[in-house]
């Protein structure tokens, strides 16, 4: 009875069910993770592999949002699926204002994530984020709405507004994937990182890609309004604010006009100050951008322009952007 040896097998503990907030993650992740996809290109010169990132496919005919840094100077697109088979994709149009891109994988049927109202989005919400970091696929990384309207200074030079701020965990690669609420709607597009730090993420917000979807399926691109100048923001002097009476200190100093454009036309002048539009006032660039909207193109705008000391009105007729400017 003494020599005997004993065997003691140790039985693990039966597992109880999940907290709340383990199945809100797991729900929503297995509602819209198959909606997410790799993306992968190769480049024009050579049909290799030079660039990864993410997708997310929001209607059954294969129509995809990606990030335009994502597929810019693609040759070859393709998206990975869920399910790990590769689809052949194109891209249908682009908006650099938004680093915002619009595919069209082939085949149908495909599995679809719905659009969110991002400007319902608290600060504090749960976040999570579904992307392929640096390859590995359908990658889940969970946070909060850290904060919100922030700007981002896109790769035209012109800044995206409204753009969420989170602190789930994004990777190179995840770039085009989905920020996802707890409700499963996807309220954003991941698209950038802060370099060195950690828990800084941006997401473009889902209704900035409502919006701009209809123009990049009729045309391939977002219409915008365009002066024709080229400017930078000039703060004015106490005195002359003082003696104009003005309710601004500052505007757009014109540095440049492009020939035969609305600015040329309008009889802007390099060295004008333009000060307001519409009486809405442009302290900066960015605020004339914000201006430049697709119901103004056509339209005949009154800008209150500082000219050698001495306010003017100036009529402008606002005309659509060409592709090759990237100017106000």
């Amino acid at each position: 009875m003494f020599g005997r040896k004993q065997t003691f097998v140790s039985t693990p503990p039966r597992r109880g069910p999940r907290d709340g907030f383990s199945e809100t993650v797991v729900r929503v992740v297995d509602e819209i993770g198959p909606a997410v996809i790799g993306v992968r290109r190769t480049s024009r010169s050579r049909d290799l592999y030079d660039g990864a990132g993410s997708g997310v496919i929001i209607s059954p005919d294969g129509y995809a949002l990606t990030n335009n840094h994502v597929v810019r100077g693609a040759g070859r697109i393709e998206g990975v699926l869920h399910d790990g088979s590769v689809a052949a994709a194109e891209v249908v149009g682009a908006d650099p204002d938004t680093d915002l891109a619009l595919l069209r994988l082939n085949g149908g049927g495909h599995h679809t994530a719905e659009l969110g109202d991002s400007d319902a989005l608290r600060v504090g919400e749960l976040s999570i984020a579904i992307g392929n970091p640096l390859g590995l696929q359908a990658t889940v990384t969970v946070g909060v709405i850290s904060a919100l309207r922030r700007t981002l200074r896109g790769e035209s030079g012109r800044l995206i507004e409204d753009v969420i701020q989170t602190d789930a965990a994004l990777n190179p690669g995840n770039s085009g994937g989905a920020l996802v609420d707890a409700h499963g709607a996807v309220i954003g597009i991941n698209t950038a990182i802060i370099g060195g730090a950690q828990g800084l993420c941006f997401a473009v917000p889902s209704n900035t890609a409502k919006s701009i979807i209809p123009g990049l399926m009729r045309n391939g691109r977002v219409a915008r309004g365009w002066f024709g100048i080229a400017g930078q923001s000039q703060e004015l002097s106490r005195a002359l604010v003082r003696r104009l009476g003005l309710d601004v200190e500052g505007g757009v100093l014109v540095v440049a006009v492009s020939g035969g454009g609305p600015a040329d036309m309008a009889g802007l002048e390099v060295g004008d100050v333009v000060l307001n539009l519409e009486g809405v006032a442009t302290p900066t660039v960015d605020a004339v951008h914000k201006l430049l909207t697709r119901e103004r193109i056509g339209r005949k705008v009154l800008l209150e322009v500082l000219r050698n000391g001495a306010l003017m009105k100036l009529s402008l007729a606002v005309m659509e952007r060409p592709d090759e400017r990237r100017s106000a």
